[in-house]
């Protein structure tokens, strides 16, 4: 099969990634599995494989991986969609892995994502970081939050990325789609450019250095809307790894542009359906506050940021990965099992499911769980009941020692 036939088939069976490696037959990702895509003895050719990278690249494109034996590129096929390339050497061969991307531009509402986003997404100015490991679904829910912009408000849009991933169309808001390599030549360089094209909103593919974090910094402060992404498991590590970025004697400044600056942070993480149909986005968020940016700000307090989050449900629409993961299995969407392997506190949450609450309740009134079915309150009056009682026993217990006893 060629190029186009294998992600022809792979698209029809729902892969999101497909693998081509010489001596192997094609494998697809499926709902986060790796499966092959034909018959195992149809093996890919080392001699194919880079015909079919000879096939697609331009001439510049051809001369960046010889000299440095990797290249990430986009490449569309008419009717089907666009894909994302990573084409690099192993051994001596060519090795590609392709994503593939949706044609059609995801609404919020289809992503399964909290309502919060959209309020997320309707911000005037300020820093949004939308972070997870790779291929959790960063670059969807950004398309989708520019998308939902680009209907609702006229704004001039922005974005950078490596590769373009989603061609979004102009409708209420003027769009202009940077890819490097094509359209310029590093994310700091366009993103500096940026600041002099009149926008409202930029999106950034990824921080990825210093100076790009630097410049979002500026951006957001100086008035605009800036969306990007970071390799970041949570909040808190987010917060901690900008940090790192910057030398000891700078990071107090840093703390302090954070602390005025950064409007949300949206940590992603897919979890596997319960019917294994595919998987849902279980989110932390967090709201940059009066009380969260004092957390921010003052490094003693940073370490807290996650109980912030947890009490900052009701008010403010935040939630923790562990919250988010108990409605999803109150919803029966997830199993157990997955969401005792994707949670923060593994122990803590096992623990909460089976009805055990300790006395931050308050934080966790909508997100309760345990195998009864109980809501979180029922719990804990069952257990404050069952405390009394145990009170009481005791009590009479030291009574009828007490007259028992025999005075000298």
């Amino acid at each position: 099969m060629n190029l186009d036939e294998i992600l022809t088939k792979a698209v029809g069976l729902g892969a999101s990634d497909i693998h081509l490696k010489a001596g192997l037959a094609p494998i697809i990702r499926k709902n986060g599995q790796l499966v092959p895509l034909t018959d195992p003895n149809d093996i890919c050719d080392a001699n194919v494989l880079r015909d079919m990278v000879y096939l697609i690249t331009s001439a510049s494109q051809r001369a960046h991986f010889e000299k440095h034996r990797e290249l990430d590129m986009s490449y569309g096929v008419a009717g089907l969609g666009r894909f994302r390339l990573a084409i690099f050497q192993q051994r001596g061969s060519v090795r590609i892995v392709i994503r593939h991307l949706s044609h059609k531009v995801p609404q919020l509402e289809e992503l399964n994502l909290a309502p919060v986003i959209k309020k997320i997404a309707d911000y005037e100015r300020g820093l949004v970081l939308v972070t997870g490991i790779t291929g959790s679904g960063k670059s969807t829910t950004l398309a989708a939050m520019v998308d939902f912009i680009n209907r609702n408000r006229s704004r001039h849009i922005i974005t950078i990325e490596d590769p373009i991933e989603y061609i979004i169309k102009d409708r209420k808001s003027l769009i202009t789609q940077r890819e490097l390599g094509s359209d310029t030549n590093s994310f700091s360089s366009a993103l500096r450019a940026a600041l002099r094209q009149d926008p409202d909103v930029i999106l950034i593919g990824e921080m990825r250095d210093l100076e790009t974090i630097n410049i979002a910094l500026l951006a957001a402060e100086t008035g605009h809307l800036v969306l990007s992404t970071l390799h970041t498991g949570d909040t808190h590590e987010t917060i901690n790894r900008i940090l790192a970025a910057y030398p000891t004697m700078q990071q107090t400044q840093i703390r302090l542009q954070l602390a005025s600056n950064l409007k949300a942070v949206i940590c992603q993480r897919l979890a596997q359906k319960a019917d294994n149909s595919g998987r849902v986005p279980a989110l932390e968020i967090m709201i940059n506050t009066s009380r969260i940016a004092e957390m921010i700000s003052d490094p003693a307090k940073t370490k807290h940021l996650l109980t912030a989050v947890e009490e900052g449900y009701e008010h403010y629409g935040m939630q923790s990965f562990d919250q988010s993961l108990m409605k999803l299995m109150s919803e029966k969407v997830i199993d157990y099992a997955e969401a005792v392997k994707l949670s923060t506190q593994p122990e803590n949450f096992a623990l909460r499911v089976k009805g055990i609450t300790s006395m931050d309740g308050k934080k966790w009134a909508h997100f309760d769980y345990n195998e009864k079915g109980h809501d979180a309150t029922a719990t804990k009056i069952e257990l404050d009941l069952e405390i009394e009682k145990d009170n009481r026993i005791k009590s009479d217990e030291k009574v009828k020692v007490i007259k028992h006893k025999k005075v000298p």
